[in-house]
């Protein structure tokens, strides 16, 4: 019994400490929810019950869930991105099935690496004699894997095409619109009448008139147009607003204190002045301190509102009174049928002209379907032009240059190895600390590489989520590919030596590369390691959410008095990642299908990371991450890279079965020299 009341004792401890844990760090007060627009961690009485009453209780509830329940917590770029997981899913499991039923039988029936001292070795392709007759199955079945992929996410676009968004693209996006057009200009080429325009998040982005007059003129008599709303250059003054509504805020938490203890609050202004090496400095009255903070701040909101219609963009948003009306004008500038957003000159067409088409350069707009107001960053749209290329060049190219000298993890052993460091973990002679420990090493570094990726992504001032998430999601995807799977593949280091190796005329002549070890470098060992790695370690770093804890850390430092910390408390959660969730998903994904005819061993573990990798973003997609806004265009990114996992996983398989060949053809005619000088 005594043992009994210590185990329930435990238990209780464990929980009430995961609850607090919760409230602290992965809850979010009724403010937030309405500033986000969602419920976040909190749930109905019942809800809580059901997935906090137990240990590990959350499982079999995110297990349970239904569609509708997370369209409606994490909106529809859920729905398509675990859609998306559950097919990958299903087809590792079929090539599990396949690659463990028939490949891996047949590799076994071989017996060049019988007296081999590593045994995985007979399990690869590299176990079976150049002219086996068995060979032909391996590709036949990677064909098979090629037409299944195509097959099953065909399945998937075509789902992800009958999901309709739940509102009318009814709103066109004007580009490279004259800096000296007006409202009035633009509404006259087209026909205006009074109706109501989607909310813009930001009351200062445009200046808004109400026009009731029914205008007509020639260029589109039969659309209605219910509002154009001009855009101007408000970052400054979005960044002015946001901190004086936080020293707002500030100001009515100290407010509250002193109507409850009727003795004000003293802080330190600067920052980190709540550690004990900055205790020492003279507090101030912190309410005489946000009321001046939030005064000061007002004054330049005021002034920098007065500035904004002085600096327009040149872009304009149009809103019409249907679908249907859009696409017709949209159609005119010839997007439907280019399938771009400035394609007026690509088909040698002109839209059609009205009285002001010349003043407003109606030839050189770039016209699109207006995004939702939650997909802009607002803030970029001033960044644009040659600006925004030379940044977006200089930023890739600082990138580049930063992960070609730190690409594997090789060279940073290498680095190691110089000061002695690892001898004595090589004479412990352990296959673990051997074999396993550069693989993880390497997953360490590919875990960095999104990070870097998502800053140089931001760098890049993208005026929408959708644009930046697809370009985050192409370039981790690259780099991934190269750090994990074709610089290891060829048995070269980093993109140093890749580049010696292609344009160094000395360097295959002076060095030596051992080519025997090319496409299957340790007998397969090193990428079934790394996605072993990916998929136990991956998995819960991912669950865990230590980099957000360690940035959390890091805000809760520098706020200067209590309300802040609240502040950061109330807004610690990001919204979700699809970019880099696509790319670092895809990366594991072609690494398996890979090698999935040359080492079907590594297949199961592939279908064991998609597994944990499913159940780990269902979790964090509805209990720790914000909704996000994109559009489809991200999520068709994803289908067609991973299309080109089986065609890697045939290129591979070729260039593996020429090169057995070249070698055997060099043996035997070594062999036949050696045979004719020994008879001479």
């Amino acid at each position: 019994m005594k043992g009994q009341s210590e185990d329930q004792f435990f238990k209780t401890l464990i929980v009430k400490l995961m609850q607090v844990l919760t409230q602290n760090f992965f809850r979010f007060n009724e403010s937030t929810h309405r500033r986000y627009g969602r419920m976040s961690s909190v749930l109905s009485n019942a809800d809580d019950h059901e997935y906090e009453g137990r240990f590990c209780s959350w499982l079999p509830y995110i297990l349970r869930m239904d569609e509708e329940k997370i369209k409606s917590r994490c909106g529809m770029d859920a729905i398509h991105y675990l859609s998306f997981q559950r097919h990958l899913l299903f087809l590792l499991f079929v090539i599990t099935v396949t690659s463990l039923g028939v490949i891996l039988p047949v590799n076994m029936t071989g017996d060049l690496l019988r007296n081999h001292t590593q045994y995985f070795g007979q399990t690869t392709l590299g176990n079976l004699e150049v002219g086996n007759d068995l060979l032909w199955l391996h590709t036949v079945f990677a064909v098979l894997y090629l037409i299944l992929t195509v097959l099953l996410l065909r399945r998937h676009t075509s789902r992800m095409k009958d999901r309709r968004r739940e509102t009318t693209r009814n709103s066109l996006f004007v580009c490279s619109l004259p800096k000296t057009a007006t409202e009035e200009d633009i509404k006259t080429h087209f026909t205006s009448v009074n109706c109501s325009f989607f909310n813009i998040s930001v009351s200062f982005v445009t200046q808004k008139y109400s026009i009731s007059v029914f205008l007509h003129s020639e260029a589109y008599p039969t659309c209605q147009v219910c509002d154009v709303t001009l855009a101007y250059d408000v970052a400054k003054l979005m960044h002015l607003d946001k901190e004086r509504l936080r020293a707002g805020k500030n100001l009515r938490y100290y407010e509250r204190i002193l109507e409850k203890t009727e003795k004000p609050a003293l802080i330190n202004p600067r920052l980190c002045g709540h550690l004990c090496c900055c205790s020492n400095v003279e507090k101030v009255d912190a309410i005489e301190y946000y009321s001046t903070k939030e005064k000061e701040l007002l004054v330049e909101v005021r002034k920098q509102a007065e500035e904004v219609p002085q600096h327009p963009l040149g872009l304009a948003f149009i809103t019409l009174q249907n679908e249907a009306m859009a696409k017709y004008i949209l159609k005119d500038f010839n997007a439907l049928e280019c399938d771009s957003t400035s394609c007026c000159s690509c088909c040698g067409r002109e839209p059609q002209p009205s009285t002001n088409s010349k003043a407003l350069r109606v030839n050189k707009w770039q016209v699109s379907f207006a995004p939702h107001p939650r997909n802009v960053y607002w803030e970029n749209l001033s960044v644009s032009g040659f600006s925004w290329y030379v940044r977006y060049l200089l930023l890739n190219l600082l990138l580049v240059v930063v992960l070609t000298f730190l690409t594997t993890p090789t060279i940073i052993i290498n680095t190691i190895d110089r000061f002695n460091v690892t001898k004595p973990i090589a004479y412990l002679n352990s296959p673990i600390i051997s074999q396993f420990f550069p693989t993880l090493l390497l997953w360490s570094f590919s875990a960095l590489l999104p990070t870097m990726v998502y800053y140089s992504t931001l760098g890049e001032s993208h005026w929408s989520r959708s644009s930046e998430q697809l370009s985050m999601m192409r370039k981790l995807y690259f780099f991934l590919l190269f750090m994990v799977l074709i610089l290891p593949s060829l048995g070269l280091t980093s993109l140093d030596v890749f580049f010696r190796w292609l344009f160094d005329k000395t360097f295959l002549t002076d060095g030596k590369m051992r080519f025997e070890c090319v496409f299957l470098p340790n007998q397969g060992a090193f990428f079934v390691n790394y996605v072993i790695a990916a998929a136990l370690v991956g998995s819960g770093m991912e669950l865990l959410r230590l980099p957000g804890l360690l940035l959390y850390i890091i805000r809760m430092m520098l706020a200067r008095s209590a309300a802040e910390r609240k502040y950061v408390r109330q807004n610690q959660a990001y919204e979700f990642e699809y970019g880099a969730m696509y790319g670092w998903t895809l990366c594991v994904f072609t690494v398996v299908m890979a090698y999935s005819i040359i080492c079907p061993v590594i297949v199961p573990f592939g279908l064991l990371y998609m597994l944990l990798k499913h159940l780990v973003d269902r979790h964090n997609l509805y209990f720790a991450y914000l909704p996000t806004r994109l559009t489809h265009q991200v999520h068709l990114g994803a289908v067609n890279q991973a299309l080109a996992a089986p065609i890697i996983c045939l290129i591979w398989l070729y260039f593996f079965s020429v090169l057995r060949a070249g070698q055997e053809q060099q043996q035997s005619r070594n062999g036949v020299k050696h045979g004719e000088r020994s008879s001479k």
